[in-house]
């Protein structure tokens, strides 16, 4: 058995239907639900909310807990380059959440594009629960059990409209610094991991 991480996210969205997206800033990564990682002795819902205002800057409500989604090599991925053994597997948290306001209430700490984006018109390049997650929020199911195998990063589409301001609080340059605690295996404040971590696997 590999070691275990917890992480959380949320499908977000806004009074358009559209949900929010987020994408690392350098090289060609996928866009992801935003979330982030547990603290210590912190709950998955304090802590989707903790990191989703950090990531993005909106503060939003959890409606419910769309279902649990685990990722795991399955004994069939080779490590990474620069890796010598198996990733560990992640077991995500997926939220249901919408914005609680028309603007963000704060700005984002982290460096990734956001871009508001049509369910029935998400990106090539996404993480491989977003799009899964995604349908199954917009469906209305709740209590969801997924296992899911990693699959390699797929070069990164052209931005979407989103991306390029098309949305509320689209942010179309990188935050300062790393992405908070959104995410990043190490700690709290950097998000420059590679695309095979499991910030960037949501």
């Amino acid at each position: 058995m590999s070691a275990l991480t917890w992480a959380v996210a949320a499908v977000v969205s806004d009074d358009a239907g559209r949900v929010l997206l987020c994408r690392q800033g350098r090289g060609e990564r996928r866009w992801a639900l935003p979330g982030g990682r547990l603290r210590r002795e912190e709950s998955p819902a304090a802590a989707v909310l903790r990191n989703i205002r950090t990531e993005t800057g909106w503060d939003v409500q959890i409606v419910d807990l769309v279902g649990l989604y685990r990722l795991s090599d399955r004994g069939t991925a080779p490590p990474p380059a620069g890796r010598c053994g198996p990733l560990p597997d992640v077991l995500v948290h997926v939220f249901r959440a919408r914005v609680t306001a028309g603007t963000p209430s704060a700005d984002p700490t982290g460096g990734c594009h956001l871009g508001w984006h049509a369910p029935a018109d998400l990106p090539d390049a996404v993480t491989p629960i977003t799009r899964t997650a995604v349908t199954d929020a917009l469906a209305g199911r709740s209590g969801v059990l997924r296992d899911a195998g990693r699959e390699p990063a797929r070069p990164a589409t052209a931005p979407s409209v989103g991306e390029s301001g098309g949305g509320p609080g689209a942010t179309p340059g990188a935050g300062p610094g790393g992405r908070g605690a959104s995410g990043d295996p190490v700690a709290p404040g950097q998000r420059a991991e590679p695309d095979d971590s499991p910030a960037a696997r949501r």
